[in-house]
Parts: C-alpha cells; structure tokens; sequence
C-alpha cells in the first residue's frame, strides 16, 4: 500500500511539472505571436516613417547644370550662285557663311563648401562656353571651372554667392560604406526637375565600367539614375555625401537598376586638389602589372585569383626602390584588398606625394610587407614639343620626348622612350603619304637610332627626299622607304 502511495504521488509530481512547462511555453509562444500580429499604428510618428528628414535636410545642397556651347558650322552655299544670273540678282559670290547653333545639355551638382565651390562631372561642363548652377530655391549663378580631370571625370566649379553661406553636403566616410546600405541618390534627371530616388549600395569597387580605364573604382546602386543625374549626390542614411553618380548601365538610354558613383574619398582628394593650387599631382608607382586570373593563380599554385602580378619596374622608381620585382603579386595596399590593375591604379592615385604607403606582397611562396615612398614622376628628359622645319618629307610635324611624367599625361606606356609624334599638319609633305600617325615613335632615320628631339632634328638636316626610317606603332615596328615626295614603301 505505501508503495502503490509512492507510485501516485511521484505521477502527480510529474503531471504537474509537465503542465508548468506546457503552459510557460504556451506564454512564450503567445508572446511571439502576439509580436507578429499586424496591427493599427499607434501613433502618427508611425505612419509617417521616411526619408522626407534627410531629404530636407541635403536636396539644397543638389544643384542643377545648366551648360551652352556655340557650334559654329559652314553654311549651306546654293550651286546656283556659280551661275552669274543669279550672283546679279541675289548677290554674293557664291562663299558660304558661317552658321551658329547652340547646344544645351544638362545635369547636377553637389555644393561642398559654403564659398560656392561645387563638385559635377567633367562630361557635364566638356566643351561649355556658358555654365548656369541652379539651386533648390531657383536662384541662379554663372559658374566659373576651378578644375577639370578627364581621369576621374570630376570638375569643380566656383559661384559667387555674394556674401550668402550656402548650404553643404558633408564627406563621409568613405571605409564606412557597406553593400546593403541604404542610399538616396539626388539630381535632375531627363531635365524635370529635383527628384529623389532609393535604393542600396549594391556592390563596392566596381571596375571595367566604360571605355576609359583611369581611376575607376565605383559604388554601384540600384537608385534610379538616369540622364540628367550626373554629377548628383549619392546619399547614406546620415544624409552624408558618400558618391557622386556618374554613369549609368543601360541598353534604352533610362535606368536598368544599375548605376554607378565615384566613391567620395576620390572627390574629397579632386576638391583638395582644385583648393590647393587648382591642380592634381598624383604619385608615381613605377611599376605595371595585370590582375591574378583564375588561370594565372592555377599556374602560379595559388588557391584562389586576387592581386595584381608585376611584369614590369621602371628602374629607380618608387617600386624599385621598395624591393618590387617582376613577378611579384600586390594584395593590398594600406590593408585595402587589390584586385585588378584598376584598384592598384586607384588606392596610389588617392595618395599624396611625399606619403608612403604600405603594400602586401607575395614573392614566390613569401608574403612580405613592403613600405614604397611616393613620388612625382620625373620627365626625363623634358618633353621640348617641337615643330619639325627644313626641306624635307617631315616639315610640319609636331613631335616631343617621352618621360614617364609626359607618357603618363597623354597615356603612353610609361617604359615607352623616344619622340613621339603629336600631329601631322595638313601642310606637311609626309601627309601625303599617308604612312604615319599621331602616336608613333620614332625609331631610326636613315639607321640613325633617334634618342631625342635634339637627335632628331641634327639627323632631319642631311636628309634627302630618298630617305628610309622606323616607327613603332603599338609594339609593332613599321619600316619604310621614300623615293621623293610622293613615292614610298613600308614593311
């Protein structure tokens, strides 16, 4: 009897904590669901939810672009004035007239500092006679250009707002941006107006956008970008400026969801640079490169691709005096990952000269760390643009030397040396053969090899119009014969 007692009470027991434990997980299960259970807002705060805050607070600092050019054309000539009946009655000699033509375009602008300095695209202002910023309120500016580079596509203007403290857009930070984070972009598409548009960051260091390859490096965003937005601000969720869209990916002319910006430690460096001399001096790295491949990495036995591999050191450059040597892969610069020759090309381009940088490479199976100070690149010997004189099939051509500062503003190789041809004048007798073009080097003349302009132009003093010569044209030599001014043959 005490035992079947016993039995009872422990299955009471056992009863009653297994009902403790159903009904505290049936609490906690209410609780959730009560969580997720839709329900009227309770308060105006609620329903009102959105970017209209931030909105207000940076779209005065958008400003729109407003740019003019004069094209100036032949004018249409009637044959009819070749006859005299007509000359007499409708006067003329039969000379067309010039003709003009406006061209407008359009985009936008961020204002960056309360002077009035303003940061667009350079391929808004390209070519303008006439420059008009207007801002949110409708008042209007002419606009003057402080800088222009081409390599970024960044331009800074300058308005005079007499006295008046503009509103501004403030830098981000650009270590701070994350793909996935929230952005506003802000600007005049197609000409309608301000308008605003959301979307994420969908994607950081984007490269191989476009035909150029100078310093590209972008935010990709799925705000709608479109004609007109170029050179608006790209916004985070603090209402900082974290890029400046420039371009868009597109196959009908609008928005496909794929738009890009230049990331703002770039404009902050171009802004920098235009405020400090109006000029952009980038370091020189000395070296080139291509990106690790997947079939690169597998011949080298990395596991994966990444980094650039060096194939070439200019001598007594910066990467030569670092310790850099063919064959070399660079993987980060200043901790920042590198990828393609682009990214490598980018993180020195941000650099001041006069700075070091800190560069991870791996050399064989070695990872080293390798500290590179920076420089301005030399030039060696100096350009000394020249145009060819003298009785002879080269008169009229316009030539300089080659230095690694020079081929890099006119985006030549920099291990290039020579003279190179800038331009062949219609005038010049070596035209009319019809064999050389701007942008070749020169090689020999008549077996002289040809190191400078100076060479050049002691060898263009004995020639005769039988002459033969050498160019190299994209790292193919090109050899020819002249037999007088209007004969010649190449090989």
């Amino acid at each position: 009897m005490k035992n079947i007692m016993k039995y009872c009470l422990g299955l009471f027991a056992l009863i009653a904590i297994t009902l403790t434990l159903f009904n505290s997980g049936t609490t906690e299960q209410s609780a959730v669901q009560a969580q997720t259970i839709k329900r009227v807002p309770a308060s105006d705060l609620e329903v009102k939810l959105s970017y209209a805050p931030i909105v207000r607070e940076a779209a005065p600092a958008v400003v729109n672009i407003y740019t003019k050019r004069v094209i100036r054309t032949r004018g249409y000539t009637s044959p009819f004035m070749n006859d005299p009946f007509f000359r007499r009655f409708f006067g003329g000699g039969g000379a067309s007239v010039p003709r003009e033509r406006i061209e407008r375009s359009l985009g936008s602008g961020v204002i960056v500092r309360t002077e009035g300095i303003i940061v667009t695209n350079h391929h808004v202002i390209e070519g303008a006679d006439e420059i008009t910023v207007a801002l949110s309120d409708r008042r209007e500016y002419e606009a003057e250009v402080v800088l222009k580079d081409e390599s970024t596509d960044l331009a800074i203007l300058r308005i005079n707002p007499e006295n008046e403290v503009l509103p501004v857009l403030e830098f981000s930070e650009a270590t701070e941006v994350e793909v996935g984070d929230l952005v506003l972009a802000i600007g005049n598409p197609f000409g309608v107006g301000q308008s605003v548009t959301s979307g994420i960051v969908s994607a950081l260091a984007r490269t191989q956008v476009g035909e150029s390859d100078d310093y590209q490096f972008f935010i990709q965003t799925d705000a709608a970008v479109n004609p007109g937005n170029s050179g608006g601000a790209l916004i985070g969720m603090d209402g900082k400026l974290v890029g400046i869209n420039t371009s868009i990916y597109s196959r009908s002319g609008g928005s496909n969801g794929i738009g890009f910006a230049i990331p703002v430690n770039m404009v902050d460096f171009v802004v920098t640079s235009a405020l400090n001399g109006g000029e952009i001096i980038r370091p020189w790295f000395g070296a080139t490169g291509q990106a690790v491949t997947s079939e690169i990495a597998e011949s080298l036995g990395y596991d994966r691709p990444g980094g650039v591999l060096v194939d070439n050191v200019y001598p007594n450059s910066p990467a030569d005096r670092a310790g850099i040597e063919p064959g070399d892969v660079v993987l980060s610069i200043d901790g920042e990952h590198v990828f393609d020759t682009q990214g490598l090309r980018y993180f020195i381009g941000l650099a001041k000269v006069g700075g070091e940088l800190e560069l991870e490479i791996l050399s064989g199976d070695e990872q080293k760390t390798l500290t590179i100070e920076l420089e301005v690149a030399p030039e060696v010997p100096p350009r000394h643009i020249t145009d060819l004189q003298g009785d002879h099939i080269f008169e009229n051509l316009t030539v300089a030397n080659l230095s690694p500062s020079y081929s890099a503003e006119i985006g030549v190789n920099m291990f290039e040396k020579g003279v190179i041809i800038l331009e062949i004048d219609r005038s010049s007798p070596v035209r009319r053969l019809n064999v050389l073009r701007a942008g070749d080097i020169f090689e020999n003349i008549d077996d002289q090899n040809i190191d400078d302009v100076e060479s050049l132009e002691d060898i263009l003093e004995d020639i005769g119009d039988e002459v033969s010569f050498s160019v190299r044209r994209s790292g193919r030599l090109i050899q020819c014969e002249a037999r007088g001014r209007g004969r010649y043959s190449c090989r």
